[in-house]
């Protein structure tokens, strides 16, 4: 594996006991990496793939805050880590992939040996809070429609492709809606010529 080109900016010596000391761990899609309530024993930097951290309301609804990407970490668990806490967030694998998962005692001692590792656990910490600002925005301002629409171009992102693979019941957990307004709006979307709805993917015609 080629660390320095996933963490370019990360020293020698750290890649060498990231090499020594990461657990590599392959996932499939739909995957639970962590979950709710479970403790938080590792750290996990994302080699390959796509994974998306959702947090639960008091009456167990779901919530979709940010997505991680290759070179990403996911600065709640390194929160929780810090706290001693048990997890507050799932990760559920968008698409299969590696991910390095590093022991829990090497994080303060990388913090204050490397600054490469340190500067990235503070921008991760900065950019999943833009994240998360932008998720707080879209649950406060936006209307449903608006919220499918920032959701769909998401996943289109991540998927580099104008079509979207996903289910009506899908969309609704991660929108804490239900499927039957997510279809009604669906259905509206493509009247207005937004998207197509196909038998197991979304197109969009714009």
């Amino acid at each position: 594996m080629n660390w320095k080109e996933i963490f370019p900016d990360f020293e020698p010596p750290l890649l060498l006991e990231m090499e020594h000391f990461a657990v590599i761990n392959n996932f499939a899609e739909d995957d639970v990496l962590i979950d709710i309530g479970e403790p938080v024993v590792f750290v996990p930097l994302l080699l390959e793939g796509y994974v998306k951290i959702i947090r639960e309301d008091k009456n167990d609804g779901e919530h979709l805050l940010y997505y991680l990407e290759k070179g990403a970490v996911c600065a709640l668990s390194i929160s929780c880590c810090f706290d001693h806490k048990k997890s507050e967030i799932k990760a559920i694998a968008e698409t299969s992939g590696r991910v390095a998962k590093i022991p829990l005692g090497k994080m303060d001692e990388w913090m204050a040996r490397f600054s490469g590792f340190r500067n990235f656990v503070l921008q991760s910490y900065n950019r999943r809070l833009q994240e998360m600002l932008v998720a707080i925005d879209s649950l406060a301002f936006l209307n449903l429609e608006e919220r499918i629409v920032k959701y769909l171009r998401d996943k289109k992102q991540i998927n580099n492709s104008r079509f979207v693979e996903t289910t009506h019941q899908e969309m609704a957990a991660d929108l804490n809606t239900s499927r039957v307004v997510v279809s009604r709006l669906l259905k509206k979307m493509e009247a207005d010529k937004k998207i197509k709805i196909n038998r197991k993917s979304i197109e969009f015609l714009d």
